[in-house]
């Protein structure tokens, strides 16, 4: 039987007053909206107990599983309020199934695909007051499961707890988009082969983020991995998918073999690239082609993608190699292909043009 995530009353809302006073600087999973959408699982009674209550303090036991194993797992999806006041979803079917195949990685439950949309829906619709109109903006949806049974064995957790929050965002780019610097790792990983790589939990992004903080200290924004045997094939980033546009209209991208996310904004980059004349060639991608592309000019643009910043330009590439510091500029930072395909994915996300993939879903 599917979940219905019925309104719990009386739950105390933000006056619109305050709402309109966040929504005009939001920053970035800083203010959370009123409510959220919970959901429990047991070995005994499988999923039970939805429902969309106020937004509040998850209580967990010390011994709960999460906290010592690390089950768990995330999605992030948005809503888009378009010009006539209308709030719609982009995809959220694709973020269902990805859940579910970051659950059975991690030993989770499976949720229904119709359950994960109904609560995202029920919570959007429920506080569509706070989704931004301004450019650029929008909430940002983080549905979330993790093992919360209290025990110390390792096991897979015979209770699981499914939560919706939401968030307000404003634009990624606060200056307008512009290109980045991207560091190159060749000495730490963010998975492995047989590891949890195309699972989207948390214990990635840990293992991101010291190599993320060595980005930061050579002036980049973010890291591009290298794949964890030989560090000579390109992964993605901390956090997005990677694509390189050649001279002569190729469109590459390494292939999700289980150490890659399969991205979302990926798949629709993909779809849209042959609107523009660009052939997709999902295939491994060297570190050395990548560097001889770029100096020979066949690689002559470079992107990364992802659900926050939907299409990032990429300036530059630096690494370090033989104890030196190598910078590797692109002949087109911020080049024509690359922004053709983010002006038509945001165009499709908030409604200024026809969606002919049926991608967006009206919520309100």
């Amino acid at each position: 039987m599917s979940m219905p995530f019925p309104l719990v009353p009386e739950v105390a809302t933000a006056p619109a007053e305050e709402i309109a006073r966040i929504l005009s600087d939001p920053g970035f999973g800083i203010h959370f909206t009123d409510h959220m959408a919970q959901a429990t699982w047991t070995e005994a009674a499988g999923w039970h107990d939805d429902r969309i209550e106020g937004y509040h303090a998850l209580a967990l036991a010390p011994a709960g599983a999460v906290l010592h194993y690390g089950q768990e797992i995330f999605e992030g999806l948005k809503a888009y309020r378009r010009h006539d006041g209308s709030v719609w979803l982009f995809r959220p079917d694709m973020n269902a199934a990805r859940f579910n195949r970051s659950a059975d990685r991690m030993t989770l439950p499976q949720l229904p695909p119709e359950d994960f949309v109904t609560a995202v829906r029920r919570l959007v619709e429920i506080d569509q007051a706070w989704v931004p109109d301004a450019t650029e903006m929008s909430l940002y949806i983080r549905p979330f499961m993790f093992g919360s049974e209290q025990f110390l064995g390792v096991r897979s957790a015979a209770e699981v707890t499914f939560v919706v929050i939401a968030s307000p965002c404003g634009p990624y780019f606060a200056d307008g988009v512009s290109p980045v610097k991207i560091w190159i790792s060749t000495d730490l990983s963010r998975a492995g082969q047989g590891g949890t790589g195309a699972a989207k939990c948390g214990g990635n992004y840990a293992a991101s983020l010291l190599a993320g903080r060595q980005a930061h200290r050579q002036g980049c924004s973010q890291v591009l991995f290298t794949d964890a045997a030989d560090h000579e094939w390109l992964e993605e980033l901390g956090g997005m998918n990677v694509f390189l546009v050649t001279s002569d209209g190729r469109l590459l991208t390494p292939p999700t073999s289980g150490t890659i996310l399969d991205g979302i904004t990926r798949d629709s980059v993909m779809a849209l690239a042959p609107q523009f004349g660009l052939t997709v060639q999902e295939r491994p991608i060297s570190l050395s082609e990548l560097l001889a592309g770029i100096g020979s000019q066949d690689v002559v643009e470079a992107f990364a993608c992802g659900t926050a910043a939907v299409i990032t330009p990429i300036g530059a590439f630096r690494l370090e190699r033989e104890g030196q510091i190598e910078e590797f500029h692109l002949p087109s930072p911020f080049g024509p292909k690359t922004a053709d395909l983010r002006r038509r994915l945001v165009d499709i996300q908030w409604g200024r043009t026809t969606d002919q993939f049926g991608w967006t879903t009206r919520v309100a």
